[in-house]
């Protein structure tokens, strides 16, 4: 299992994802699940995968292969030249189809799950930053004002703080914040998530990513925030109301 977040607010985009993959309890291997592309300047976009990890890898495999041919003079249209993000996640869901129809059969045969999801996340110079959520179908849907963060893999252990602290208008600082304390609040109470992790930040209209980060075991600032969090929500505990129950 693996856990991603996606936040989008009005200052750019804040991505953040495990690197856990397990096939059972004595079974666990580390597997990157962001991918990102930039063109200094004109755009940035990050892949963020869950489910089915050969499913995932032979799509981010197509789309670079796609890319290597049009960089080697071959015109093939990717992400990096499509004119739209929008554009950007139908190749990508046209990819997902294509894994699903050549292998989907062959694993649910054999007693395993094919079922992938993929948050595609950027912005085009011309554009806005946008942030798709892309299922096994290939179809996609996109983040709102009314619905600014996407999570996939192992989601249900971190969604409450997001609920509650993410809306447009948060501060790109405060987006990082949340998605930290909503991935430690995931690592806490599921074996299947765990570190290292991948953070990256796209600043709006910067077209480009200015912090691409490996948080390792033992990070110094991801344990602060981790522990300031324990003992805030310890603090807060105590100091509610009693509830009457005489």
């Amino acid at each position: 299992m693996t856990y991603c977040v996606a936040i989008n607010v009005e200052e750019g985009l804040v991505l953040l994802s495990d690197t856990r993959t397990n096939a059972g309890m004595d079974n666990i291997s580390r597997f990157t699940k962001m991918f990102t592309w930039e063109v200094p300047g004109e755009r940035a976009i990050a892949l963020m995968t869950a489910g089915n990890l050969s499913i995932t890898q032979s799509i981010i495999a197509r789309l670079g292969e796609d890319l290597n041919r049009d960089q080697s003079g071959d015109p093939a249209e990717t992400i990096l030249n499509a004119p739209t993000l929008y554009r950007a996640a139908e190749l990508v869901g046209q990819r997902m189809r294509e894994e699903q129809t050549t292998n989907g059969d062959a694993i649910e045969a054999r007693g395993a799950s094919a079922g992938a999801s993929i948050i595609l996340a950027g912005q085009r110079r011309g554009g806005v930053p946008r942030v798709f959520l892309i299922y096994s179908a290939g179809n996609f849907i996109e983040t709102t004002r009314d619905t600014s963060f996407f999570q996939i893999g192992e989601h249900k252990y971190g969604k409450p703080i997001l609920d509650r602290m993410v809306h447009p208008k948060l501060s790109l600082q405060d987006a990082v914040k949340s998605a930290l304390v909503s991935m430690d609040s995931t690592i806490q109470s599921n074996l299947s998530v765990g570190m290292p992790l991948d953070l990256a930040l796209i600043p709006r209209d910067h077209y480009g990513f200015s912090l691409r980060r490996r948080i390792a075991p033992g990070d110094s600032d991801y344990l602060r925030l981790s522990l300031g969090w324990s003992d805030s929500l310890r603090q807060a505990f105590t100091e509610l109301p009693e509830y009457p129950i005489l």
